[in-house]
Parts: structure tokens; C-alpha cells; sequence
């Protein structure tokens, strides 16, 4: 697979996520990308998404991920996985499917999908997990 192939493309988008590394993912997104996520407004530019995810590095919000699957048809590419932001002790895992859509080695199109009450109550986990740490969530099996 070519390091252009779209799952390869959106493989190292997440992993320099998960890096911190703004910069490197910025560079993997197209000028007039649009970011959507569900009930959110529309994000639009890579330099726009610049600016967000260097202000969650700057107050040291963490990104991880874990790929329970991903699969390309042409440049589209859908994951499913599980998603956790961590800042100090606070760590908030939840689970989100993706679509990405590649073009000409970059992302043009990133609509992740998730559910809030899921979220709202992975939330509450993990503020009671800042106070009893046995109750933070795990990384999920087989991911």
C-alpha cells in the first residue's frame, strides 16, 4: 500500500493525533477541508483545525484512539473506534465512527459521528475516576 492510499493516509492522521503532533496531521489535510462532527458546527480550513488543536495542546488536552476497524472504498475511508481525551487525571473514553474522504493524498472530508449521552456518561466516569481511580475506564479489548 502506497503511503498516499487513503486508509494509510488517515492511519497517520490519527496517529500524529495521538503524538500531539498538530503539525504533521495539519499537513495531511487538504486547504478546504471540511470537519464535521454530529450536532456540531461545520469546521472549514486546515488552517481552522490548526487553531483548534494546537489550543487543546496548549492546555495539554491528550488524544488517544483505538481502531476497532477501518475500510476504504475508493478515496473514502470509515472507522470504527474508540476515541479518549485526557486532561490531568480526567480521561474520557467514548466511541465514535468516522468517514474520511482522501483526495490526492490528503483529507478532504473528516464526519465523525458519536453519541452524546454516551459521551455525557463517559464523562461522568471519568470525573468519579479523578476521585476513585478504579472506576476509569479501560482501553477497550481487542482494539
Amino acid at each position: 500500500m502506497s503511503d498516499s492510499a487513503p486508509v494509510a493516509v488517515v492511519e497517520r492522521f490519527l496517529e500524529r493525533l495521538r503524538a500531539a503532533d498538530v503539525d504533521g496531521a495539519v499537513e495531511l489535510l487538504a486547504d478546504d477541508l471540511r470537519y464535521e462532527n454530529t450536532g456540531l458546527p461545520t469546521v472549514r480550513g486546515r488552517e481552522r483545525v490548526r487553531s483548534i488543536f494546537g489550543s487543546l495542546n496548549r492546555f495539554d488536552v491528550g488524544f488517544d484512539v483505538h481502531m476497532h476497524a477501518i475500510s476504504a472504498r475508493g478515496p473514502s475511508v470509515l472507522t470504527e473506534r474508540t476515541d479518549v481525551l485526557s486532561w490531568g487525571r480526567l480521561r474520557v473514553q467514548f466511541w465514535v465512527c468516522g468517514r474520511f474522504d482522501v483526495r490526492d493524498g490528503r483529507i478532504a472530508l473528516w464526519r465523525d459521528r458519536f453519541d452524546y449521552m454516551t459521551t455525557l456518561l463517559a464523562t461522568l466516569r471519568g470525573l468519579v475516576g479523578v476521585v476513585v481511580p478504579a472506576a476509569r475506564a479501560r482501553p477497550p479489548k481487542g482494539a
